[in-house]
């Protein structure tokens, strides 16, 4: 399986989404196979194909979350992009924990989901030569760089509280909240949720 063309492993119940994005990934020149359900995809994998799963949260059965655990416990390291069309940070935060690659908010916007993608795939194949590279700096290190105000509103928004929540938690106002929140950005090179909580889960 040394030389097996990479694949993305699609797991959505709904059709037009799979479509969709078979097209995209097609065009973007990647293999794409799709499944409807996270029983079929468990039925019909081989685990020793080389690639990453981008897989739908909420489905019918089994869902996204209890498909991971499931390829955890098989000790399956395929890279797992999920895709949610529910902003909910303690599942975003419950996916990294356990090994996600990546977390990314329906509607999706493709360019981000490719790169994903093509980032999954190049770690996939990184770790299956085992030379994964160690991380160059660690996640410390760069929370360091925070104030302690950025870092408390930032540990607040990972636990899953709106600017509004955390503004009223922290005796400040709302325009205060959004401007630490552009500062942790900023100072901490992220531009999704899902990069943040991965910083803070390391760190």
């Amino acid at each position: 399986m040394k030389n097996a063309q990479q694949v993305v492993f699609v797991v959505d119940d709904d059709e037009a989404v799979r479509d969709a994005l078979k097209m995209l990934f097609r065009a973007a020149g990647l293999r794409v196979d799709a499944y409807a359900s996270a029983a079929s995809f468990l039925k019909e994998v081989n685990f020793d194909r080389p690639g990453c799963v981008v897989l739908d949260v909420r489905m019918p059965g089994m869902s996204g979350l209890a498909l991971q655990e499931e390829l955890r416990l098989r000790r399956v390291r395929m890279p797992v992009i999920f895709l949610t069309g529910h902003a909910d940070v303690p599942m975003a935060v419950r996916a990294l924990k356990d090994g996600a690659f990546d977390f990314i908010e329906k509607p999706i916007e493709s360019g981000k989901l490719v790169e994903a993608v093509r980032q999954a795939m190049a770690f996939d194949a990184a770790q299956r030569q085992q030379s994964v590279p160690a991380q160059v700096e660690t996640s410390e290190s760069r929370l360091s760089a925070l104030t302690a105000r950025e870092r408390e509103v930032a540990e607040l928004v990972v636990k899953g509280m709106q600017t509004r929540d955390i503004a009223e938690q922290l005796g400040i106002s709302i325009k205060t909240v959004e401007f630490h929140r552009a500062h942790v950005r900023e100072k901490l090179g992220v531009t999704s949720l899902a990069e943040l909580v991965k910083i803070f889960l390391v760190g």
